[in-house]
């Protein structure tokens, strides 16, 4: 039986920098691995349930949705177990799933506060994996768990779309650059150079990959090896702050 998998590609850094973010801001404990296993598996229960707003191939849709949602029930049971509390996280994501449930209804999957919305919802998993580990929850962890999550990965919307969708769009492109630069300037000035320093890389490739014929894939690459670097300049920030 072949997999059903989700399109979006870039949701899997989403699914898991704020996550593990989350753990090492937290402190790792083994009900981490089958809560992220649950986590996986409820992001890909999540595709397919939403593709039942469309009111197509509702059989379909509706099998691939329970036999990722069942297990990944099960596995959260262990985190829920251990820190009951940890439940209202999942009660926060809801507001963003029906925000995407909208859009996906309307055949807007790409609309740019679709993606937003997702991002938060993905960010707020770093806060839930962090809790999970300690059991409080702490400025430390909204800033440098969900705050630099979400900052990050709406940077990554920006360039992507001005790279395919908006690629024509002048203001666009100065939205995203503007942004960017911002991103880096700011966080320096308030004295926290090495989340700074993560941020550079995606400044420079919004500003030097614009407007140079890259494929989708050569893009994902791209975007795989600057997550990467964002990641473990936070992990790094985050290890020193503790």
């Amino acid at each position: 039986m072949k997999l059903f998998l989700p399109k979006q590609h870039g949701a899997w850094a989403m699914l898991i920098i704020p996550f593990w973010l989350g753990v090492i801001e937290g402190g790792f404990m083994w009900k981490h691995i089958p809560f992220f296993i649950g986590w996986l598996l409820l992001y890909l229960a999540t595709y397919p349930m939403l593709l039942l707003f469309k009111r197509k191939k509702l059989q379909y849709y509706t099998k691939w949705t329970l036999v990722y949602m069942i297990p990944a029930l099960i596995l959260l049971l262990i985190p829920l177990l251990e820190r009951p509390s940890i439940i209202y996280f999942g009660l926060l994501m809801i507001p963003f799933f029906m925000i995407n449930a909208y859009f996906t209804s309307k055949n807007q999957d790409r609309a740019f506060m679709n993606d937003i919305s997702a991002i938060f919802a993905f960010s707020v998993a770093g806060l839930a994996s962090s809790y999970l580990g300690h059991g409080v929850m702490n400025i430390e962890t909204l800033v440098f768990t969900f705050l630099t999550s979400v900052l990050f990965f709406v940077g990554c919307t920006f360039y992507v779309k001005s790279m395919i969708r908006e690629k024509k769009n002048i203001q666009f492109k100065w939205i995203s650059w503007i942004y960017h630069f911002l991103l880096v300037a700011v966080w320096f000035g308030v004295g926290y150079w090495m989340v700074a320093i993560a941020l550079i890389p995606s400044l420079l490739r919004a500003v030097t990959f614009y407007g140079r014929s890259f494929s989708p894939k050569q893009i994902g690459i791209y975007e795989i090896i600057n997550s990467a670097i964002f990641f473990i300049i936070m992990a790094i920030q985050i290890l020193i702050l503790k």
